[in-house]
């Protein structure tokens, strides 16, 4: 047989071992078995050496086509078999697109946080800046700035949460507003509201919780008035409980505000009729305010003979329990997506 001939019989019995290949390793195996540098390809490039001009040109023309037809068989059979290889891959991972989906049990943005941001939206409106500081106060901030010195018999009302004999956790964000008029040393008008978590030492029920959310205004002024609180708070009790909401102011007290003064607004139940939510009186409480004791203004670089100013506070939770007929302040805490999720 000439070598022509064995060249060609290689390259047929290429074609049917290279196409049942199944895998790139046996692939590579057939590959170094014809064109390695001991396959049978390079035994025929051997025997040029004997050959004569002639016929090394015939051998040389025949091995070339030979090895670019192996070539192209390897060639062709990788790309059949990394193809398959996906085709698998994908038959394997492939999804039923009509099943159902599943349905993920995702959370709300909590009513206390909605509540917060719409005074904060309802305050903002009347020109006022958001304030806030640390819940972790220091007594002096806490009590003794604001007309509270030690054993002062008013600090009963607020049983704290000590953590030193000079830090504890903050009882109201009063705090901020010592911080604010502070840092304006005296001399500037200041129009905030201090918005935030306090704490005090309470036992929980329905209606008390240890921890909760308070909201505090401050103004402090040249020409600050009772007729400026009292239009402040009729805005606020209408734009949050309704437009038909009117407001009584009662005595009360106070140790940083002089008047002091408990804020009722009409019941939305019965329109100030009498009912079971309002204990037959017309009126439900809401919040305490008061003007800025002088001492306070005066203790807080303030000079209560040019200066005057109004405060209010109310609890986010109480707030939030007259607006949506909430019966019970430990639902804020349990998280119960049930609860949270009717207030989307």
């Amino acid at each position: 047989m000439s070598i022509n001939e064995k060249l060609k019989q290689i390259g047929e019995e290429a074609k049917k071992t290279i196409s049942i290949v199944d895998t790139i390793h046996d692939l590579n195996n057939e590959k170094a078995r014809y064109l390695g540098k001991k396959g049978l390809m390079a035994e025929f490039m051997k025997m040029m050496k004997d050959a004569t001009i002639e016929e090394k040109k015939e051998i040389g023309k025949a091995s070339n086509e030979v090895k670019q037809l192996i070539t192209k068989l390897l060639d062709e059979r990788k790309e059949y078999i990394e193809n398959k290889k996906v085709e698998e891959k994908l038959a394997s991972e492939s999804l039923d697109v009509t099943l159902p989906g599943k349905i993920s049990n995702v959370g709300v943005r909590h009513i206390l946080n909605q509540v917060t941001e719409e005074l904060e939206d309802l305050f903002i409106g009347m020109g006022y800046i958001i304030q806030e500081g640390p819940e972790i106060e220091i007594d002096e901030f806490n009590f003794e700035k604001l007309n509270l010195p030690k054993d002062h018999p008013a600090r009963d009302m607020q049983d704290s949460f000590y953590i030193s004999d000079e830090l504890l956790l903050r009882t109201h964000t009063s705090p901020v507003q010592v911080r604010t008029m502070l840092e304006y040393g005296g001399k500037e008008a200041i129009k905030i509201v201090c918005p935030g978590k306090v704490y005090r030492r309470d036992d929980d029920d329905a209606t008390h919780s240890h921890q909760f959310m308070q909201f505090e205004a401050l103004v402090v002024d040249k020409m600050t008035t009772l007729s400026d609180l009292k239009g402040t708070l009729l805005e606020f009790a209408k734009k949050l409980f309704g437009d038909d909401r009117s407001i009584r102011l009662r005595p009360s007290y106070f140790p940083f505000t002089e008047p002091s003064m408990e804020v009722d607004v009409s019941c939305s139940k019965c329109g100030g009729s009498g009912c079971n939510m309002c204990k037959g009186t017309g009126w439900i409480e809401v919040l305490g305010a008061g003007m800025v004791n002088n001492n306070v203004l005066e203790l807080c670089g303030y000079d209560s003979k040019i200066y005057q100013g109004f405060a209010l506070g109310m609890g986010v939770e109480r707030i939030a329990m007259l607006k949506y007929g909430i019966d019970d302040i430990r639902h804020f805490y349990t998280n119960d997506l049930r609860f949270l999720k009717q207030f989307k």
